[in-house]
């Protein structure tokens, strides 16, 4: 399991979550019963960039919270001992007005949105009501036993 994170804001307060990633990530890979080693790439940017890739990549211009690249729709390719999972962008700006109107901490935001985008990139979606349950069930399973949805 590779999970790289590249912060590209100038806070260095958002490097405290890699080990989070890495534990949201085993436990993604246990919870849909993946044995094959993956790679994830996490970038950390501000609500300008995020507004930009939206805009450039998704022809939606306004900024949102993540956005994932995931490296083939539905599927994965194999980088020799790994499997390159994609990019997932989250927006920390978002991490921390959604935390403060949810009434949880950064650490459950930025998890919740990592989980989120980690799904993506194994196929997940919510376009109808039915997957975006199942994703949503996925992802409190996933999440809630790593950071409880009461820590503030």
């Amino acid at each position: 399991m590779n999970c790289t994170v590249r912060n590209k804001t100038r806070d260095k307060q958002w490097k405290q979550y890699a080990p989070l990633f890495e534990t949201i990530m085993s436990e993604t890979l246990k919870t849909l019963k993946k044995t094959e080693e993956y790679a994830i790439s996490i970038i950390l940017v501000k609500k300008r960039k995020i507004h930009e890739i939206n805009r450039d990549y998704r022809g939606i211009d306004r900024p949102t919270d993540v956005i994932t690249f995931a490296a083939m729709e539905g599927e994965v390719f194999g980088m020799e001992d790994e499997i390159e999972l994609g990019d997932i962008f989250i927006n920390v700006d978002a991490v921390v007005d959604q935390a403060k109107e949810y009434g949880h901490s950064e650490k459950r935001e930025i998890g919740f949105l990592f989980v989120h985008g980690l799904l993506h990139c194994f196929g997940y979606d919510h376009m109808n009501e039915e997957d975006e349950k199942e994703m949503t069930d996925l992802q409190k399973l996933i999440l809630d036993p790593i950071v409880s949805r009461d820590e503030a």
